[in-house]
């Protein structure tokens, strides 16, 4: 077993995409069910290659970025085996010039502290991932304190999930999962219970976007990334509060493979409707890079 240790140079970089899945590992094996799976494809519009892990690295070395990498365990909710965080800590050990492993732990199983701690203290991971309508838990419950605790205690990140999902969209039912659990507000008393743990609250948070920003407004432990949405629809708001009082405090992320880098790129640079630019020159450094390095201590 090889601890993983980050080896990147962060002056070569271009970007630090803060949301990469790893959802197939090397056997072949899913983290979603295969209704859940296909639903996800067809919301997305995407019946496109799911690269493992080194496929992955080879993607984001090509393009000078690195990437926070993760998988979702819900093994409880869903009823499906996860992918191992532990063998995505290996690989990202493998690529450490360009990733940087988070790992997922199921809130809902007893063991869910010592499984944090393992990942923590064995497998230096660097924070933890977290999409509560699918792993089908509040946040907010007090239930969960220990684990929070320990996530501060150790200094890593917290990301979690926020707002509409594309997972169970279409389904009867949504098969069974809750949007409302992926509400930015159920973040609020975990920030404030737990202070020294930096928070990401993760996409643009439809239809809870004014929430999101109130609780990154109030609570300056939290912070919000830009994946899973085209930043050519990302709301008004969002917007102008990443270009200013937020803009220390905003990430860029993609949520590859279902959105890519390069398109997310691509569509930032388009203007808005009135023909001014999207994100301000002096606020693109630190969505792309900077803020990203200050929040994984990556600045040496």
């Amino acid at each position: 077993m090889t601890r993983y240790e980050p080896a990147i140079d962060v002056d070569a970089l271009t970007a630090i995409d803060v949301h990469v899945h790893i959802e197939v590992d090397h056997h072949g094996h899913s983290s979603l069910p295969d209704d859940l799976r296909d639903a996800a494809a067809k919301y997305f519009s995407t019946d496109g290659p799911n690269p493992d892990l080194d496929a992955v690295a080879a993607y984001y070395r090509e393009r000078h970025m690195a990437a926070v990498v993760f998988t979702v365990d819900a093994e409880t909710n869903l009823g499906q085996s996860p992918l191992s965080s532990a063998d995505i800590a290996e690989g990202a050990a493998r690529n450490n010039d360009v990733l940087i492993p988070f790992g997922s732990v199921d809130p809902l199983k007893p063991t869910v502290v010592d499984d944090a701690r393992r990942l923590i203290e064995d497998h230096g991971v660097r924070g933890f991932k977290f999409h509560p309508t699918v792993q089908g838990f509040d946040p907010s419950d007090a239930a969960h304190s220990r684990l929070y605790e320990t996530l501060q205690d150790a200094g890593v990140v917290a990301l979690f999930h926020t707002g509409q999902t594309g997972i169970g969209a279409g389904l009867p039912g949504g098969r069974g999962l809750l949007l409302g659990l992926s509400n930015p507000m159920l973040l609020d008393p975990v920030a404030a219970r737990f202070p020294e743990l930096q928070i990401i609250m993760a996409h643009p948070s439809v239809p809870w976007q004014d929430e999101a920003l109130s609780v990154a407004t109030h609570k300056h432990n939290t912070w919000i990334d830009l994946s899973g949405w085209s930043p050519k629809y990302f709301p008004e708001q969002l917007v102008r509060a990443a270009n200013s009082y937020l803009k220390n405090r905003v990430l860029f992320g993609s949520d590859f493979p279902l959105l890519t880098p390069d398109r997310w790129l691509r569509d930032a640079e388009l203007p808005t409707a009135s023909g001014a630019a999207r994100f301000k020159a002096e606020a693109m450094p630190g969505i792309l890079k900077d803020n990203a390095v200050r929040l994984l201590g990556l600045g040496g």
